[in-house]
Order: structure tokens, then sequence, then C-alpha cells
């Protein structure tokens, strides 16, 4: 470093530092909270409102780079709040908008606390795998029923964890197992047979969730993290190292499975979970009849026909992302939310396999978040805390690229 910058160089406050160790840590809180929904509101709610609302008092601040994503989400809620205008009950409708806000300003929050703090993005994920290693025990330990009450953590002799659906719980744990795995494959040695015991509890929590949807996020982002770090490190040695962890971690999972396969209770529900389509799938009103009706109604609709009000017309829920945003957020809310997984994945990817600090939290939440743009066709991700989650890291991951290139060009290097 030049004797200039050293001159210019921002003095050291101790204050500032405290302030920013106390703010990590209550993010990390907040983060760790997040995989525990048994009711709404949920502590997350509570906790991530009060920090969310300190830190835009004490200074949040919202770069260029963060901007669009929050003209986005909001423009996303105004879909969803004109949609009112046309229900003839509000008794749910507002409260429901009001959670939508919330999280779509959360994911807004954490792209900015990561952006001012890279660091960050290591405490999230570690906080992330905390809170999903422990709701996944409570999720195979309820569906084992190993203690009095247990039933509570199970849904449809399912397991859900401490969450209120075993599809929200499956792919909860998807993120921090991908973690896990990039450590198991890039780390040291030493540290493998803890991260091995996370990648199977995990694998576990997930399987028993019998959620088909949580399979394929799961495998997709297995296959997707492999490939990418072989394209990202081109050396033989360390191709060979996750060609032969990535062999016996497979190997691991498959003697997992058949002895979980060894309970008939296990057996058979897998045999019919593993139909590709179920009966309320294909059936009369069932889940794609419901969505081709359900889209050829919402073109009629622009404004939509509000928050929860599809249901009260068919016999279950939309269970389809897109078809969510139309008719809970009207056509401005869908235009958005296309716009929005556009934006974020392109760009996204454009940056994926750049050496940068913050590239494998990057390649693990773009990975995620591709999966869940995917399975959002059969399910609806709407209201996932997970799930802007995943788009405040990518976000706060973009932001940090655009100012690493702007301080590139300028002379300087990101701190």
């Amino acid at each position: 470093m030049s004797d200039a910058a050293l001159t210019h160089a921002p003095p050291f406050r101790p204050q500032l530092a405290a302030v920013g160790i106390v703010g990590s840590m209550l993010v990390t809180t907040g983060v760790f909270l997040s995989g525990f929904v048994i009711s709404e509101p949920a502590p997350y709610e509570v906790f991530m409102a009060g920090l969310i609302g300190l830190w835009a008092v004490v200074g949040l601040r919202i770069s260029r780079g963060i901007a669009p994503l929050l003209v986005l989400v909001v423009l996303f809620n105004v879909g969803g709040m004109l949609s009112l205008t046309v229900m003839d009950d509000l008794s749910s409708g507002p409260m429901y908008m009001a959670v939508s806000l919330f999280l779509a300003l959360s994911s807004v929050f954490f792209a900015a606390i990561v952006e001012a703090r890279p660091a960050r993005l290591e405490l999230i994920f570690r906080a992330w795998v905390a809170g999903a290693l422990i709701t996944s025990i409570l999720g195979i330990l309820g569906y084992f029923h190993a203690f009095p009450g247990a039933e509570a953590f199970t849904l449809y002799d399912r397991a859900k964890g401490a969450f209120q659906d075993p599809n929200v719980f499956g792919p909860f744990l998807v993120a921090p197992s991908l973690y896990l795995m990039h450590g198991l494959l890039s780390g040291r040695i030493l540290g493998a047979p803890l991260k091995v015991v996370g990648v199977l509890t995990l694998a576990l929590g997930l399987f028993l969730s019998f959620s088909r949807a949580a399979w394929g996020l799961y495998l997709f982002g297995v296959v997707a993290l492999v490939f990418v770090m072989l394209l990202k490190e081109r050396t033989g040695a360390f191709r060979l190292k996750i060609l032969i962890l990535s062999l016996s971690a497979a190997g691991l999972m498959i003697l997992a499975l058949v002895a979980a396969l060894q309970f008939d209770k296990v057996a058979n529900l897998f045999s019919s979970r593993t139909q590709l389509v179920q009966e309320y799938d294909g059936g009369h009103l069932g889940r794609f009849e419901r969505h081709r009706i359900g889209f050829l109604m919402a073109m009629e609709k622009p404004l939509g026909i509000g928050p929860m009000m599809f249901s009260k017309m068919f016999p279950e829920d939309e269970h389809n992302i897109y078809l969510k945003s139309l008719t809970t957020y009207g056509w401005l809310g869908f235009a958005t939310y296309l716009t929005l997984m556009a934006w974020t994945l392109s760009a996204g990817f454009r940056v994926l396999l750049r050496d940068r600090p913050w590239q494998p939290f990057l390649m693990i939440a773009f990975i995620t978040l591709l999966g869940h743009s995917a399975i959002g066709f059969v399910i609806d991700t709407d209201h996932w805390r997970h799930f802007y989650l995943l788009l405040g890291v990518v976000w706060g991951c973009l932001a940090l690229e655009r100012r690493h290139n702007r301080r590139i060009a300028s002379g300087t290097t990101l701190a």
C-alpha cells in the first residue's frame, strides 16, 4: 500500500467496531431463528422486524447496487396491495400483505448488511447450519416418536421439524447442506468428520420430510455444486479430490437410504411419494388442472383476486409461485416477479466463477435460488423466509462485485 493511501486511511474507531460486532451477532441470531416457525408470527418475524427497524434508524445504507432490488420488491408488493381493492372481505388480506412487505424488505436488509461487511456471510451461513441441524434433529426424532409429544414435529407422518409444513422444512435444509458440502470438498481433511455428520443429519431430515420438491432441489443442488467447483478449480489434484469425496459421499447417502428403508413405515411412504404424479396432482381439480384454470382466470383479472382467495374457489392453494404472483399480486406483481428472478439469476450467473472472497457464498445461494425458481412451478415459495434470505445474499454479493470493480477501476482494492 502506498504512503498516500496510508495517510488517507480512516482512523480506527473502537466504538464503531463494537457496534459492528454487536450488529453481526444480532444478524446471526435472526438467521438462526429462521429455522423455527411453528406458529405465526414466529420469533423470527418479531426479532427481525425490531432489528431492521433499529438498523434503519441507526443508518442502513442502500447503495446503487441494491436499489434495483428495493424497487422491484416494493413494486411486487404494490401489486399485492392493489389486489386488496377487489376483495369483499378484508379480514385477512391486509395482514398477508404486511408479512409479504416485511419479508421483501428483509431481503434488502440482508443485501445491505452483506455489502457493508462481507465477513457477515460466514456468520449467516454458520447460523443457518446451526438452526438447520437443530430443526432437522427435531424432525428426525419426531418422525420416530423418540420422546413423548414428538409428533408435534411431524405432519401426516412426514417430518416437519420446527416448521408448519414439511414442504418448507425440506427446502430450508438445502442451502446449509451445500455449505457443509462445499467445506467438505474444499476444506482440510481434519474437519471432514464433523461436516460428514452434519451433512448426513440434514440429508436424513430432508429425506423424512418426504417432500418431492425438496428431494429434487437437494439432488440438483449437490450436482450443480460439484459441477461448478470442477469448473472453477482446474488443477488435477483438486478435481481428483472432489471426485473421490463426491463418490464417497454418494456411497454414504445410499447406505443411509438403504438403512432408513428397512423401516416399513419409511419404505411404504417412500414408495408412495416416489410416484411422479400423485392422485391430487392429476385428478379432477388436481394441482395441474388448477394451474391451467388459474392461469386462464388470471388473464381476465389484471389486479388479481386477492390473497388466499384461490383456495376459497378451489380445493387447495395455487401450489405454483408464478400463478400465485398473478392471483395475489396481479399483472404488476407477476411482471415484477419475473423481472426480479431473471435479473437476479442472470446477474449472478455472470459473476459466478470469479475468484472473490465471497464467491463460495454466492455460488451456494445462486444454486439454491435457481433450484427454488424451478420447484416454484409445483410449489408456492411465497412467504418462505429463507427464500428472501437467499435473495438478499445474492444481491449483497452482486453489490460487492460492483464495488470491487469500481475500486479496481479507480486503482484501489476492496477492503
